[in-house]
């Protein structure tokens, strides 16, 4: 017997009808509270050798419709090993996945999800490294913790730099983009990561929402709250992680801000940055600048040509964290948008854009971070 499943940590999908193979029926849930979808999740078994067509039946009226054209989901048999597979068709309305699964069980997903146990795995390794401090800046409205990593011991002297991701959870690339970046800052020899820690205090929280994740949502939290559109007013009734987020980082100063995202639509990694808020000046364009073309010579699969269109000058929406951190501390802030297709300038037929590459491009920020610590305050 065919059967659907997605009871488990990040799943998300509501089966209509399994009985015929060739017509699989089904929906994404909306997120808690909230109008937004379009993460799935869910596991598929007892279709062993028989092809299958998997019809997503409210693609059309998810968050981010554009997030379908040339898009192909993500399979795996292990949960390690995600590949790409057949997405054949979308005609506005249905997304059709079409696959003969060679096991009697099979995950699909809209990217390789990162479940809240490999979260507290990466919190228990980190720990471990040299001058890491674990704090737990405050409860979920669930009551899962708020991690914080400080990396280095705090000094005047040094710079403040503040990296953060996953505030939307179902984009998971983050946090394998947060194992990378971790790892090349806590590898002790690494001389750019050792250079670094002499001049700057990193405070990193990988996962702003951890009841979003295991919620299975796209965009908010457990309350319905969109994170990013929380940081001018963050309340501890609907959104504690930017509340706690926030409260600390007045207390620590800000000397960089970079911020973690995955975009449904773009296939490309580009940065947006704050060129409209208020104090916008030409000091801020120029580390941008020069941050942005480092990163590139680090790592090709990071573009400018292609992203969003600038802000205005004074027309930045100060909800969202990078233009709210950088007019609040007068700081470079900046906004990292990951694909969840494929990098059309360099794409991978078997996995498209993945886990593997968002760790490569996590390890290759120390290099621009380091080319302009000096120049940051």
């Amino acid at each position: 017997m065919i059967r659907i499943s997605s009871n488990f940590d990040a799943g998300n999908i509501r089966c209509l009808s399994s009985d015929n193979p060739s017509d699989i029926q089904l929906e994404i849930e909306s997120d808690t509270n909230s109008h937004f979808y379009q993460w799935f999740y869910f596991r598929l078994s007892g279709a062993q050798d028989q092809a299958c067509a998997l019809k997503i039946l409210n693609a059309g009226g998810a968050a981010y419709p554009g997030g379908w054209e040339n898009y192909q989901a993500v399979a795996s048999y292990d949960r390690e090993t995600w590949f790409r597979v057949p997405t054949t068709s979308y005609d506005g309305e249905t997304l059709t996945i079409e696959f003969t699964p060679g096991y009697n069980s099979v995950y699909f997903a809209y990217f390789a999800p990162y479940s809240m146990e490999r979260h507290a795995d990466l919190i228990a390794e980190a720990q471990h490294g040299q001058g890491v401090t674990l704090d737990v800046l405050g409860q979920t409205i669930d009551g899962q913790d708020i991690d914080l990593l400080t990396i280095g011991e705090a000094d005047k002297n040094k710079k403040s730099c503040w990296v953060i991701g996953r505030q939307h959870p179902g984009e998971s690339m983050t946090e394998f983009w947060m194992e990378g970046f971790l790892g090349r800052l806590l590898d002790e020899n690494d001389a750019i990561a050792r250079e670094l820690l002499k001049k700057a205090v990193f405070y990193v929280v990988p996962n702003m929402n951890p009841d979003g994740s295991r919620r299975g949502n796209l965009r908010v939290n457990a309350v319905g709250s969109n994170l990013n559109r929380e940081w001018q007013a963050p309340s501890l009734e609907k959104s504690p992680e930017v509340y706690h987020v926030r409260e600390k980082m007045m207390e620590t100063g800000v000397d960089l801000m970079f911020d973690i995202h995955g975009d449904e639509a773009i296939p490309h990694n580009f940065i947006a940055g704050t060129h409209g808020i208020p104090s916008f000046d030409d000091r801020l364009l120029n580390l941008l600048d020069r941050f942005q073309a480092h990163y590139m010579e680090a790592n090709p699969d990071f573009q400018i040509a292609h992203g969003y269109p600038q802000n205005e000058p004074g027309k930045a929406n100060l909800t969202i964290c990078s233009n709210n951190t950088a007019e609040t501390h007068d700081c470079l802030s900046m906004t990292l948008e990951m694909p969840f297709k494929d990098t059309a300038d360099t794409p991978n037929e078997f996995e498209g854009w993945s886990p593997d590459r968002s760790e490569k491009l996590g390890a290759s920020s120390l290099d621009p971070i380091y080319r302009i610590i000096d120049d940051l305050r």
